[in-house]
């Protein structure tokens, strides 16, 4: 056999060795997904930091959905938003000081924890220089790599003492903004041949201001908070998300932080987590090009219906950013952002898109439940709307997935500090059932 061919040769193999019956499944109990019969996540653990509510138990066993809520450390995301609204202030680093010690700090202990964040938001020379040096077409893939050479520089790189997983978790959270901008803009001058501007942080700059000042230099005080906002909804989400749990995986190993978070990176970047707001951009420009009319109730619906039967769009069967796998008649995070967003899209001059996309929502539901039947309801999720109001405040969309993970390394520094500091902690193992034969082995002369 040539050597050429033995790629396919395996290729080939692999697919025949690959294939399970899903009658097994049922027959051995074995939670595909860790999912159980009615969609909802086996409990694999215990946490006080996020909680996603989208259905009740009834009395009789079964699951009634109730518009969606989510807590950080016991406090309704609802709240701290409308409280940040009100009074027009950011709030992402309030929330993050929440998540790490479980506690609302006081003016004093937020003063304090900005300052911190902010010493650390500038990156030395060498971090820099290698980001610099790191070419590659995926920021996502970028951010990683530049988090595991972090192990490099860190003095105290495996210590898991709780003071320095903190220490840790910090540094993280105040370089992500500056990774990622940097990241992009080496992006930008390598792909495009445009010019390339390192920008240092300001101190007087919280975290959304100054990620925006290093992007792009020029930003609207709208555009900051709605970005600020748009981080605090994505901070943090529960454990049993992919990447949060990805973290707490290989958390349980004592693995150092570096090498866990860019577990959680990896984890992010797949299109069926944090890439699907990408997805839901990249369908709405399609559905403005191919609905002439953007208020007609029968064409949308017609466009739609046909996409859940696989016949447009990209034949996938699917509307992105409609559904979720815990919410049901509502996603707050996708509530809250859509309230915010008509400032900015008042802002902007884009109130018939805006007006289209949230047709399209309204539609998208009812389309599924006449096409699928059943009585599972879904909602619109946050995806729906986090990349059009990306693109309001000027993103370009190679950076969405990155600052969902910019908001999200909050969540999973967390989790790690609480993986590792709870007392009935333990390596997590779950298992796999074989279901192949034993073979008797045949000497190569034999085959």
């Amino acid at each position: 056999m040539k050597k050429e061919y033995i790629v396919y040769k395996l290729s080939e193999c692999a697919k025949q060795a690959s294939r399970i019956d899903n009658g097994l499944f049922t027959k051995f109990n074995v939670k595909r997904g860790l999912r159980n019969e009615d969609g909802t996540g086996v409990l694999v653990g215990l946490t006080k930091i996020g909680n996603v509510v989208g259905y009740e138990r009834t009395e009789e066993g079964g699951l009634k959905p109730i518009p969606g809520k989510l807590f950080y450390r016991g406090y309704d995301l609802d709240d701290i938003a409308h409280g940040l609204l009100r009074e027009k202030r950011f709030g992402f680093e309030e929330v993050a000081y929440l998540l790490l010690s479980g506690e609302l700090p006081d003016n004093e202990q937020l003063a304090a924890f900005k300052e911190l964040i902010s010493d650390n938001m500038p990156l030395d020379k060498k971090t820099t220089m290698n980001i610099i040096d790191l070419e590659g077409q995926n920021i996502m893939n970028i951010l990683a790599r530049s988090v595991l050479e972090m192990y490099t520089f860190d003095p105290n790189p495996d210590d898991i003492s709780r003071d320095n997983l903190m220490r840790q978790s910090i540094e993280l959270i105040s370089r992500f903004p500056t990774v990622i901008a940097y990241a992009y803009n080496i992006y930008r001058h390598s792909t495009r041949g445009r010019s390339l501007h390192i920008r240092l942080p300001k101190e007087h700059y919280g975290l959304a201001e100054n990620f925006l000042y290093m992007l792009k230099k020029d930003f609207t005080p709208l555009e900051a908070r709605t970005l600020d906002l748009l981080l605090v909804l994505h901070a943090e989400h529960g454990g049993g998300n992919n990447s949060t749990f990805t973290v707490r995986v290989t958390s349980s190993t004592r693995t150092d932080t570096y090498s866990s978070i860019a577990a959680g990176i990896g984890s992010l970047k797949g299109p069926l987590h944090g890439g699907a707001n990408i997805k839901v951009s990249d369908m709405f420009e399609h559905l403005k090009e191919n609905i002439s009319d953007w208020t007609n109730v029968d064409e949308v619906d017609t466009y739609l219906t046909r996409m859940l039967h696989g016949e447009a769009y990209d034949h996938s069967g699917l509307i992105y950013g409609i559904g979720h796998a815990v919410y049901t008649i509502s996603d707050p995070r996708a509530v809250l952002l859509k309230e915010l967003a008509r400032e900015l899209v008042a802002e902007k001059g884009r109130e018939k898109e805006f007006a289209f996309l949230e047709l399209i929502e309204e539609r998208a539901i009812k389309c599924f439940k006449k096409v699928k039947g059943g009585k599972k309801s879904v909602c619109a999720n946050v995806d729906l709307y986090s990349g059009f109001v990306y693109d309001l405040i000027g993103l370009p969309q190679e950076i969405y997935t990155p600052l969902f993970a910019m908001a999200r390394i909050v969540g999973w520094t967390a989790h790690r500090i609480e993986e590792l500091n709870f007392e009935g902690r333990r390596i997590i193992r779950p298992a796999y059932k074989n279901v192949i034969d034993e073979q008797p082995y045949t000497p190569i002369n034999e085959r």
